[in-house]
């Protein structure tokens, strides 16, 4: 193989999904939505590897490093080769050469991250590279009925209601409880990038709920609130965000996820994206899964050098 590397062109991925086929798994999917001509904001690098096939240039791999607005202190990278030219040293030396632009990203950033599924070659890709475990995310779908109903209707016990997603207290019970829960890769969001994010109409927030530790009108506060990114009713489950207030004790964490989650799956299924540094939300789900009330529908390592 006379393989050579140059920048991304537009058209590239048109020629590439030719050569790679179908994402082999949902996460593939996602990660190729990224590859794009260079740029300078956001910063982003992309390099394709052509073969030489017949005298014609042909794309067979690419890989990016890209800085998100988020999370910051690591850089993702991506790598992806076509099956009939992997093993044949092109993703290592895409990632070197991903390596050595990231020593030169504007922030200073040099260290890289990539989600990689479990058992997949880019798993084993990674791990040889000397990437590491850092997180585990799992998309956990709880079926209907998987908790026992709490009682909600003393005042001076915990309260459901509907939520308005642009309401202050809100905004600023979601923003503490993310960057509490990714203290291991510092987010750092704002109020403004709460909203931004996760509540506005453009990041696919339908509605929210919230439940309190005691009705609002005796000074109740939020314990634990869900965010829908479902529009409409369907038999398919709803995809739910839901957070906590992580300076409560820690059984006061989980009694509260426990009761929201109890009354969000009281007719239908949900599906929900946990890490496992969403402790209070993982107590609650594991007796669930280990019960069959709920199940894995898809697992991801973030995966760090």
């Amino acid at each position: 193989m006379a393989i050579e590397y140059r920048p991304w062109r537009d058209g590239d991925d048109l020629e590439l999904v030719q050569v790679w086929g179908g994402p082999e798994n949902p996460q593939a999917e996602q990660s190729r939505g990224l590859f794009r001509p260079s740029s300078e904001s956001p910063w982003l690098r992309c390099i394709v590897a052509e073969d030489n096939v017949d005298g014609v240039a042909v794309p067979v791999a690419a890989g990016y490093v890209f800085e998100p607005r988020l999370h910051n202190q690591r850089l993702w990278a991506y790598v992806e080769v076509g099956k009939d030219h992997r093993r044949a040293g092109i993703a290592a030396t895409l990632l070197g050469m991903l390596r050595a632009e990231a020593a030169q990203s504007p922030s200073g950033v040099s260290t890289l991250r990539a989600k990689v599924v479990p058992g997949s070659g880019g798993a084993g890709f990674a791990e040889a590279a000397g990437f590491r475990e850092i997180q585990r995310s799992r998309i956990i779908e709880v079926s209907p009925g998987a908790l026992p109903a709490p009682n909600l209707t003393d005042e001076d016990g915990p309260q459901l209601e509907d939520a308005a997603t642009g309401s202050v207290e809100l905004t600023r019970a979601v923003t503490d409880w993310y960057n509490a829960v990714h203290e291991w890769d510092p987010a750092d969001m704002t109020l403004g990038q709460a909203q931004q994010f996760l509540l506005a109409d453009t990041a696919g927030a339908g509605g929210a709920v919230v439940l309190r530790d005691k009705a609002k009108s005796r000074g109740g506060s939020i314990a634990a609130f869900a965010l829908s990114y479902t529009q409409s009713r369907t038999d398919a489950p709803a995809d739910v965000l839901i957070g906590y207030d992580t300076s409560l004790p820690g059984s006061e964490q989980s009694a509260a996820v426990a009761s929201l989650l109890a009354m969000l799956v009281y007719q239908y299924p949900i599906q929900v994206e946990v890490d496992d540094s969403m402790t209070a939300l993982v107590e609650v789900l594991e007796p669930l899964l280990s019960a069959n009330k709920a199940r894995v529908v898809a697992e991801t390592r973030v995966v760090s050098d």
